[in-house]
């Protein structure tokens, strides 16, 4: 029985990063996006806190662009973290959304610091013990729990409100459903394993050290001391190699859909790469339904651009 466990737990972290690696690389060849270029764009050093844009210098074409990384982690970070927008928009989902994801923040941080810990001590570093071991032991206690805890009730606020307003029927398809389901059971088992069996977390972080060493030894404990963190560990296996696998793999597209159509103010120069790539995608014919477009499948983008172009100018 230890090693299916194991096996799961293998299988599901590497669909997790093949599914993560094909997604990245599926918005890196998508096409280029219509871009947004709503201002003010985070990157633009010196100028962001105005909406300000490089166009303003004079002969800017001329004029190195300057880029700034700490104007883009300004917005991000707190977007991330607090999803700021969904706040400012939809405040009553936002009560719902934001436990759920910084929830689940919690969870993968003090994963990823048993997962630190278990390498630490299967390279034999004696730096854990004493005050700094009992610290990392209970920011992952707390984080582990207040992770749990916080997430699972973001998730029935979400089930709840998909289910229950009007509003949001035409957008609650059984997937959805499906999804906030199971991060309920899944996390609802994870939550019964600690507080019933496992309240220092100390099962877990042992079945971690034991995957990065590739000991397969069974968990401790008997009957439902052992049952329980069975079940959890098969249930949190597939939730990770799931999630990827889905819509909810939008924690990929978010820096897409910032940086390659929101932000993308790319100045489009003669010979330069912008210039090439927007040849290419002019000669694509467009199948869109809007009538004024007049797309039939076979035209192409510059076809009824430049058609759309002379009749505004004949009007």
């Amino acid at each position: 029985m230890s090693a299916i466990l194991y096996m799961v737990a293998y299988l599901a972290l590497g669909v997790f990063f093949v599914a993560v690696v094909a997604r990245i690389i599926m918005w890196i060849k998508m096409p280029m996006h219509v871009r947004w270029e709503l201002y003010p764009v985070a990157h633009e050093a010196g100028k962001a806190h105005y909406g300000g844009s490089y166009y303003e210098e004079s002969e800017w074409w001329n004029q190195p662009r300057q880029v700034s990384l700490l104007g883009e982690l300004k917005v991000m970070l707190p977007e991330i973290l607090f999803l700021v927008a969904l706040k400012e928009h939809n405040f009553k989902l936002w009560l719902r959304s934001f436990p759920f994801h910084f929830g689940l923040y919690l969870v993968v941080a003090s994963t990823a610091l048993m997962f630190a810990t278990g390498l630490i001590n299967a390279i034999s570093l004696d730096i854990l013990h004493g005050a700094l071991g009992n610290l990392i032991h209970n920011v992952i206690l707390v984080s582990a729990a207040a992770g749990l805890v916080i997430s699972w009730l973001g998730a029935l606020g979400l089930l709840q409100r998909r289910l229950s307003l009007h509003e949001l029927k035409d957008f609650a398809s059984p997937a959805d459903i499906f999804n906030l389901v199971f991060f309920v059971i899944a996390f609802g088992v994870a939550l019964v394993t600690f507080v019933l069996v496992d309240n220092d977390f100390s099962i877990v972080s042992g079945f971690i050290a034991n995957l990065l060493t590739f000991k397969p030894a069974a968990l401790p404990g008997t009957g439902l001391a052992s049952i329980l963190p069975s079940i959890s560990v098969v249930l949190m296996s597939l939730l990770v190699a799931y999630i990827p696998l889905t819509h909810m793999s939008h924690f990929i597209g978010k820096y897409f859909s910032y940086h390659s159509i929101r932000w993308n103010d790319e100045p489009n120069l003669q010979g330069g790469p912008q210039e090439e790539t927007i040849g290419k995608m002019l000669q694509l014919p467009i199948t869109w339904a809007a009538p004024h477009i007049k797309a039939d499948g076979i035209k192409t983008w510059a076809e009824v651009a430049t058609d759309i172009t002379v009749k505004e100018n004949k009007k």
